[in-house]
């Protein structure tokens, strides 16, 4: 027998006190700070601020502690919290070719000016877990070592201009009159998406479905064999055009990685072969998340490119519309809110299929559930207190 299950308001105060005792955990283990996780979880922090579209390390942080680390949650909440501030303005481009690096490498050219910045990175480690690390208060002399050294580099040129002095890239001039790109924020995604809003929506999507399409690519589902170009991890300064003073100024800076990735390209009737180009660009150190980028963006360019685009992700629409976890998140997670009526639907649909079949005569065809018999997917209305799933945001 199926009964409808009730619940109300303090049910769901009660819900909150538990998550609340589940976040904190152990009350004699020390509470984290915020300042703990910014400082210690940095790639934590910088992928909930670039999947959150806000540039705040101390906010991401906050996001991630109430979320009790769970960082598409953490995402959620600060994406959620973003729409609440005011916009004052748009700053100018970044100049990343200007960026104070704290890491860059190049694995297209052994030698290239200002040479190869491994900075800090797990590609060289052991992958050992290190129980050193159990003790507390280690790796002050790590640390007071990256500090004495500046931990930075100064501004490089691009690998991709040597490439392109030579006209072996394809060049990316700036289109006529420049216009404002989409702001996915305060703009629905529309079809055809120019390059700019793909790019924009690609920055904020979620690194792990990146990496998966990304990954695809390179076994077999797309066109064409990168390289990565360039890999560059630093500050870049954030400038923001006066009106009354005539000139932009410098209002701060931020953490970037970008990601410049070249690919074969065979030509055409109008273009000679050269390289193509895929990029990437997140806030923070998410090198892994930049390279899925750059990967994406030049499989989503192969039909304009004049190429098969008949894989996963060649595919824009397909792309876009899944790459939000955000989004992602809540369709799978309103699954677990009411849907008693639709099942109850299904349910007494199936018992009089099986009851048909069973008093079937012999020798006659028995029914079956047709597409156009099947019961409409969550049509439930508002019952026992609980509001209709598709009313909630």
């Amino acid at each position: 027998m199926y009964v409808a299950v009730k619940g109300g308001e303090r049910a769901i105060l009660n819900s909150y006190r538990m998550v609340d005792a589940y976040r904190r955990g152990d009350p004699s283990v020390p509470e984290l700070t915020l300042a703990q996780i910014r400082e210690q979880m940095p790639l934590a922090v910088s992928r909930v601020m670039a999947e959150g579209s806000l540039y705040d390390p101390h906010l991401a942080a906050l996001a991630l502690k109430q979320a009790a680390g769970d960082q598409i949650e953490a995402v959620f909440l600060l994406r959620a919290y973003r729409t609440t501030l005011a916009r004052f303005g748009y700053t100018v481009p970044l100049d990343t070719g200007a960026m104070r690096l704290r890491r860059r490498i190049s694995s297209t050219f052994k030698d290239v000016p200002g040479g190869q910045v491994l900075g800090p990175t797990y590609d060289y480690t052991q992958r050992l877990l290190d129980f050193s690390l159990e003790a507390e208060g280690v790796a002050h002399a790590v640390a007071a070592t990256y500090k004495e050294t500046g931990g930075e580099a100064e501004a490089m040129p691009r690998v991709t201009d040597l490439l392109q002095a030579e006209a072996l890239v394809e060049a990316e001039p700036i289109p006529p009159g420049d216009p404002a790109p989409t702001d996915l924020t305060r703009e629905p995604l529309t079809f055809p998406a120019a390059r700019a809003a793909r790019l924009q929506n690609l920055a904020r999507a979620d690194e792990g479905f990146l990496l998966s399409m990304g990954y695809s690519t390179q076994r077999g589902y797309g066109n064409s064999h990168p390289f990565a170009a360039e890999i560059r991890y630093g500050l870049a300064e954030v400038e923001l055009f006066v009106e009354e003073l005539g000139f932009a100024v410098t209002i701060g800076e931020i953490e970037l990685t970008e990601c410049q990735m070249i690919n074969d390209f065979a030509g055409n009737a109008e273009e000679a072969p050269c390289f193509t180009r895929g990029y990437g660009l997140v806030f923070g150190y998410n090198e892994r998340k930049a390279m899925s980028m750059a990967l994406v963006d030049r499989a989503m360019r192969a039909e304009e490119l004049g190429e098969s685009a008949d894989n996963p992700a060649n595919d824009i629409e397909f792309m876009l519309y899944h790459s939000d976890n955000v989004e992602a998140s809540g369709f799978v997670q309103h699954l677990k809110l009411p849907h008693y009526v639709d099942f109850q639907t299904n349910l007494e649909l199936l018992r009089r299929l099986r009851a048909q079949r069973q008093t079937a005569a012999p020798g006659t065809e028995a029914p079956t559930v047709a597409a156009s018999a099947r019961a409409p997917q969550h049509s439930e209305t508002a019952q026992q207190g609980q509001p209709h799933e598709e009313s909630v945001a």
